[in-house]
C-alpha cells in the first residue's frame, strides 16, 4: 500500500467533506442531482469507451491498484542483487548464476540474466530488454490515457449540464421560484460533479501514474546496465558504479554505509 496516495486521498475527502459539511450544515440533499449524476459520469464512461480499445478498458482495475498499491522494483534492492551476482560471476564465472536466476522475483531482471548466462550477445540483450521496456511504457501511457480522458472530458459534460439547465432556467423565466431554482441546482451541481472528478480524483491519479512509470522505466535502465556489465565481464566494483548512476546521492551513502 502507498502511504502518500492512501494519505492524500483520505486528507481530500475530509477537505471536500467538511467544507461540504460548512456550507450545507447537514443537508447533504442538496448536492444531489441525479441529472448531473447522468449527464457527468455517464458522459464521462461513454468518452472512455470511444476513445479507448476493449482491450485497455479491462486494465482499468489494475490502473487504479498501480495508484494504491507500489510494486515496482526497489532500486537499492536491485543494486544488492546485481552487485552479488556479479561478484559471483567473477569468481565462479557467469554459468553459476544459473541456479539463481530462478530465485529472482522481477521476470526483467531474470529475462536478462538468462540471456547471459545463455551467451547472448550484448547487443541484442540490449536490443531485446530495450524491446520489453518500449512494450512496458506503452501499458503505462494507457492507464495515464484512462485518468486524462477523465480530467479532460469530466468537466466538459458538467458544462454541457450547466447550459442545459441554463436553458431550462430561461425558457422558465416567468414560471414559478421553484423551478427555477431546481435548474439552477442542476447547473450548479453538475459543473461540481465535474470539477472534482477531474481535479480531485482523475488528474493526482494519472500524475501518479505517470511518475510511477518514469521511475520503474529508469530501474529498468539500471538493471539493464548491470546485466551488461555482468556479461562483459567486467569488476564488481565498476558494475555496482554504474547501477549507482541512477540512484539519488544520498541514497548511494545510505547503501556505502550498510555495506
Amino acid at each position: 500500500m502507498d502511504k502518500a496516495s492512501v494519505i492524500g486521498s483520505i486528507l481530500g475527502v475530509i477537505c471536500c467533506a467538511l467544507v461540504g459539511y460548512m456550507a450545507s450544515h447537514g443537508h447533504w440533499a442538496m448536492f444531489y442531482s441525479e441529472k448531473g449524476l447522468i449527464m457527468v459520469f455517464g458522459g464521462t464512461i461513454s468518452v472512455i469507451f470511444m476513445a479507448m480499445p476493449m482491450e485497455r478498458i479491462k486494465c482499468i482495475p489494475g490502473y487504479c491498484r498501480r495508484f494504491l498499491f507500489n510494486n515496482g522494483p526497489n532500486p537499492t534492492e536491485t543494486v544488492k542483487i546485481l552487485s552479488g551476482l556479479s561478484e559471483k560471476a567473477r569468481r565462479d564465472g557467469i554459468l553459476a548464476l544459473e541456479s539463481d536466476i530462478a530465485e529472482l522475483k522481477d521476470p526483467f531482471l531474470a529475462a536478462g540474466l538468462k540471456m547471459a548466462v545463455d551467451g547472448t550477445d550484448g547487443e541484442v540483450i540490449e536490443a531485446t530488454l530495450r524491446m520489453e521496456v518500449m512494450a512496458m511504457q506503452d501499458r503505462h501511457k494507457a492507464g495515464k490515457k484512462f485518468f486524462d480522458l477523465i480530467k479532460l472530458y469530466a468537466p466538459g459534460y458538467g458544462l454541457v449540464a450547466t447550459l442545459i439547465g441554463q436553458v431550462g432556467m430561461f425558457g422558465n423565466l416567468g414560471g414559478d421560484v421553484e423551478t427555477l431554482g431546481h435548474m439552477l441546482a442542476i447547473a450548479v451541481v453538475a459543473t461540481m460533479y465535474g470539477t472534482v472528478l477531474a481535479n480531485a480524483m482523475a488528474g493526482p491519479m494519472g500524475d501518479k501514474l505517470a511518475l510511477r512509470s518514469a521511475e520503474e522505466i529508469l530501474a529498468r535502465e539500471m538493471m539493464m546496465q548491470g546485466i551488461l556489465s555482468i556479461q562483459a565481464g567486467d569488476n564488481p566494483r565498476t558494475t555496482q558504479e554504474k547501477m549507482l548512476a541512477f540512484i539519488p546521492h544520498r541514497t548511494r551513502l545510505q547503501l556505502a554505509k550498510a555495506a
